[in-house]
């Protein structure tokens, strides 16, 4: 399951990156391949670094040194062909959901009656219409992270960077937002990069899964779970090279878990 991907064309190049804390070393000469129109988890152990190199590669916290290509062109910061869905939603608490999800392309220099019919088609698309007017304090947890989703789908970024964004809903709800990131990344041509710490998860969604070594992190292994994403999606957890992979991927981790 392991492919040597460097015949792909690349949405993200990684390259010898390297970012410390003080002394701390979280990254060393890390390198790692994003293909176009692919979703790649990163998993591995806490204090790895995974958020660290998804807000890198983001253009929102500088490495020490690195050399990484978003469409082939340097990175010198953030811009327009990434969007961040972060983890605790950063949803603006004083604007209702049509403008937290229309605020992107406010800032692109979008204008009014454009932005907020692009918003709200993608309001639709994560199931929230009717819903324009609330205000975040009026939402469920699961409901603002579909905000942000939209928010982040709506400014048209090549790439998406997903940090951990199904960690704070119950169970049920984890698993219908799966669901719909595999609708999502069989449909919208874009590439995902998707930090986890669930291994069912990393598996069930991925076209590619970086796992990635304790601090100071390196990839240590590229698995690609074939075909997956591409089946119905209740039967993936009960097909066997599924919980193959799952098995093997937590005998790669376990040493790690105190």
């Amino acid at each position: 399951m392991n492919d040597n991907i460097n015949d792909i064309d690349n949405a993200v190049t990684v390259r010898n990156v390297y970012k410390n804390y003080g002394e701390v070393e979280a990254l060393r000469d890390l390198l790692l391949d994003f293909p176009r129109g692919q979703l790649t988890s990163l998993l591995g152990p806490s204090g790895c670094g995974k958020t660290t190199l998804l807000k890198i590669i983001a253009g929102l916290l500088p490495a020490n040194s690195s050399e990484i290509l978003v469409n082939n062109q340097p990175l010198t910061g953030p811009g327009p062909d990434r969007a961040f869905v972060f983890q605790d939603f950063a949803l603006l608490p004083w604007a209702n959901v049509l403008r937290n999800v229309a605020f992107g392309l406010k800032l692109l220099g979008v204008a009014r009656s454009e932005r907020e019919a692009i918003a709200e088609t993608y309001i639709g698309n994560v199931g929230l219409q009717g819903f324009e007017k609330r205000y975040p304090h009026e939402l469920s947890g699961g409901m603002r992270q579909r905000v942000g989703l939209a928010r982040a789908l709506s400014v048209d970024a090549e790439v998406l960077l997903l940090d951990e964004p199904f960690s704070a809903v119950d169970e049920q709800t984890r698993r219908k937002f799966q669901e719909d990131l595999l609708h999502l990344a069989n449909n919208e041509n874009k590439t995902f990069i998707f930090v986890t710490h669930s291994i069912e998860e990393a598996v069930y969604v991925s076209d590619q899964v970086a796992l990635l070594l304790a601090r100071p992190s390196r990839v240590s292994e590229i698995i690609r779970p074939e075909g997956f994403r591409h089946k119905d999606a209740g039967s993936i957890r009960r097909d066997p090279e599924y919980l193959d992979i799952v098995v093997r991927i937590w005998a790669s981790l376990r040493t790690y878990v105190e």
